[in-house]
């Protein structure tokens, strides 16, 4: 007899919900740090991709327990989420709920068969730039919704300034406007902090400042901090 389908294990609402929906639930969209079969942190992926994952038997659920990690194969996971959904109401976590399951969504996956590391560098891109810079313009150091930032080159690219993460930086319009095409100095204007390029996914370090992704750090050592995320 063949394992039933993610969705079979999932319950048939999930299967409507996204279906129906343009977006996936909230709690599928969150965050899971893959493991290769060595424990080494490879990837972060949603937690819709984990559960494919899963389901497909080729990665386990890795769990921080009173102090240590355990694996769980699908199943268990599902009878453990079960368990602590019907005993332990509070629990912190994202849920996938319906009528006749619940299951967590976990934290940490990891791969059965995968033992390689995958060469990954940050990617230079106008996400990451606004996330290594904090959603800050870097001239008068104010935050802003990333509608209302954009990127400026310190030394104009019409003074010979290139595309790189030492050369570009947040800045609100205003500041933007004001420095036109001239350099800092010349427009008397400063920049807060010097920009340089992040030796870790600047996503993945604000992702860490949730206590929710906390059990992610037992498995990023700085050779590992580069992950990227999807």
């Amino acid at each position: 007899m063949s394992m039933p389908s993610l969705m079979d294990r999932l319950d048939v609402a999930i299967r409507g919900a996204l279906t129906m929906r343009e977006k996936l639930p909230p709690a599928l969209e969150s965050s899971v740090l893959v493991l290769n079969r060595l424990y080494l942190a490879i990837h972060v992926v949603s937690a819709y991709r984990a559960f494919c994952l899963l389901s497909k038997n080729v990665a386990e659920v890795v769990d921080f327990e009173d102090g240590q990690f355990v694996s769980y194969d699908f199943a268990s996971w599902q009878e453990l989420s079960e368990y602590r959904a019907r005993h332990f109401q509070q629990v912190d976590g994202d849920w996938v709920r319906t009528v006749k399951r619940t299951i967590q969504v976990p934290r940490i996956i990891r791969l059965l068969y995968y033992d390689r590391i995958p060469r990954t560098s940050v990617k230079f891109n106008r996400r990451n730039i606004f996330a290594r810079d904090n959603n800050t313009c870097q001239y008068c150091g104010r935050r802003f919704p990333t509608s209302e930032l954009s990127l400026d080159h310190v030394i104009p690219r019409s003074r010979g300034g290139e595309s790189t993460w030492e050369n570009v930086v947040c800045a609100c319009l205003e500041c933007n406007v004001r420095k036109g095409g001239r350099t800092p100095k010349e427009a008397g204007m400063t920049l807060i902090r010097k920009p340089e390029k992040p030796k870790r996914s600047p996503i993945l370090a604000q992702k860490l400042t949730q206590a929710k992704y906390q059990s992610w750090k037992a498995f990023l050592s700085e050779a590992y901090w580069s992950v990227e995320l999807k």
